[in-house]
């Protein structure tokens, strides 16, 4: 009886880890993109059994998800590798897999007389972030290339993304370069994309794709949960393939982010979509580079760190 109950307690043991999950805790923004796929997700796990289950915790902005990842209440977050190569340089250990390469946009009125960014000297531009906002200094590059000083030669206006669209739609601002769902809400209301994104990389010589914001989390963790891992960003890219393909996976979407008529709906699930991540190798990581060099030198080091190039493991090495 005894041996029987022995090996009996073992086999209970051995099923209990074979069926134990690895938690993935994702700190996540209400409204954001990464929020967006989540029912989706959720739905391809209920029928498809994976080796993690997910547990969400809501972040209030990008600054509270840092703050949660940095103190271990989350694991993942959707941020950029900017950070993460800063991080890497103080000796930190998180690490960057990509999520999405599109980025923000220059917008003006359907019938404002700005046509290119020379137009802007002079006006009043609204830019969401701050002074080391990424659009904002690589848009300041472009322009120096065409030998104008656009930091000195227009009245720079900053805030949140929905104040900046809030000044243009009310008239206080001529031109607004904000984060790309801020700028797809303005277009589907009727306004001009003057440049977006990756217009300015290729303005700049840069013409492969680079990865604007991806998922954030330490190596050591993704060293010890490297399958589950692996799941996660496979079953992430199936839900973005089917928020993409399925109009009644996408009606899941419209709740969440906050808009009202089908223009703007339309414009969103354009620019969520045209930012899928196709490759991501020795190329586009090399582009990245030169994108890491840009920034280094207009923001004078502030945004980047003292380092001159990105810092080794600041991309997952699968």
């Amino acid at each position: 009886m005894t041996t029987t109950l022995f090996w009996l307690g073992l086999l209970l043991s051995f099923n209990s880890l074979a069926t134990e999950k690895t938690l993935i805790r994702i700190g996540v923004q209400a409204g954001g993109t990464a929020e967006w796929e989540l029912p989706e997700l959720q739905a391809q796990l209920k029928k498809t059994p994976a080796d993690f289950e997910l547990s969400v915790q809501q972040v209030a902005n990008a600054e509270a998800g840092k703050i949660a990842l940095q103190s271990g209440a989350v694991d993942i977050i959707v941020s950029d590798w900017i950070w993460v190569s800063s991080l890497r340089e103080k000796g930190a250990d998180f690490t960057f897999y990509p999520y999405s390469e599109t980025s923000g946009a220059l917008v003006v009125p359907k019938d404002s007389a700005i046509q290119s960014i020379k137009d802007l000297q002079g006006k009043r531009l609204g830019i969401a972030g701050g002074e080391l906002d990424k659009n904002w200094l690589l848009l300041q590059t472009l322009a120096a290339q065409q030998g104008i000083d656009l930091d000195n030669s227009v009245e720079k206006v900053f805030g949140a993304p929905p104040l900046i669209n809030e000044q243009i739609k009310q008239g206080r601002i001529d031109a607004a370069l904000n984060y790309w769902h801020f700028a797809a809400r303005l277009e589907g209301d009727g306004y001009r994309t003057i440049i977006d994104g990756r217009g300015i990389l290729k303005g700049l010589g840069i013409t492969e794709s680079v990865a604007n914001l991806g998922y954030v989390f330490k190596q050591s963790w993704a060293d010890q949960h490297k399958a589950a891992l692996k799941q996660f960003f496979a079953a992430s890219k199936q839900a973005k393939q089917t928020l993409c393909s399925s109009d009644d996976a996408w009606k899941k979407v419209i709740p969440l982010s906050k808009v009202e008529g089908e223009a703007i709906q339309t414009r969103l699930r354009q620019g969520y979509c045209s930012g899928a991540i196709e490759h991501w190798g020795n190329t586009e990581q090399n582009a990245a580079g030169k994108v890491y060099s840009l920034l280094q030198k207009q923001s004078k080091q502030a945004l980047t760190g003292k380092s001159e190039q990105i810092q080794a493991g600041t991309f997952w090495a699968e």
